[in-house]
């Protein structure tokens, strides 16, 4: 079986550190960080992880900006997103799966809930 790669992208470093830990350590997955929109598309260009945990509200290219350059090129298209955020208001759920989001984690988040409900969302 092969490790899964997942690439969590949030702004702030501390929330980002805590999701890459749980993942690494909860869910043994190989798991890269960026801190910012652009760097995570480069990265889902060139590494193509196996799924992306992708903050919502960031500065300069928010979570949604990077959602529809993801589903717009074919090589990133089909990579599942799960969103991560503090603001349900934000969300249209309707749009959602068809931007590739296979599920929403809601800030705060309980660190096994968030790999148990990862790995469903995997499978």
């Amino acid at each position: 079986m092969t490790v899964k790669q997942i690439l969590v992208v949030d702004d702030d470093a501390a929330i980002r550190e805590v999701v890459a830990a749980c993942l690494q350590y909860l869910g043994h997955w190989d798991v890269r960080t960026a801190a910012s929109g652009k760097e995570a598309l480069r990265q889902a260009k060139t590494e193509k992880p196996d799924a992306i945990v992708l903050d919502v509200m960031m500065p300069e290219m928010d979570g949604f900006a990077v959602l529809q350059d993801l589903h717009s090129n074919p090589t990133t298209q089909p990579i599942p997103v799960v969103l991560l955020t503090a603001h349900s208001y934000l969300l249209n759920t309707d749009r959602l799966p068809n931007l590739g989001v296979v599920l929403v984690i809601f800030k705060p988040f309980n660190a096994v809930d968030l790999v148990r409900q990862i790995a469903q969302a995997l499978q």
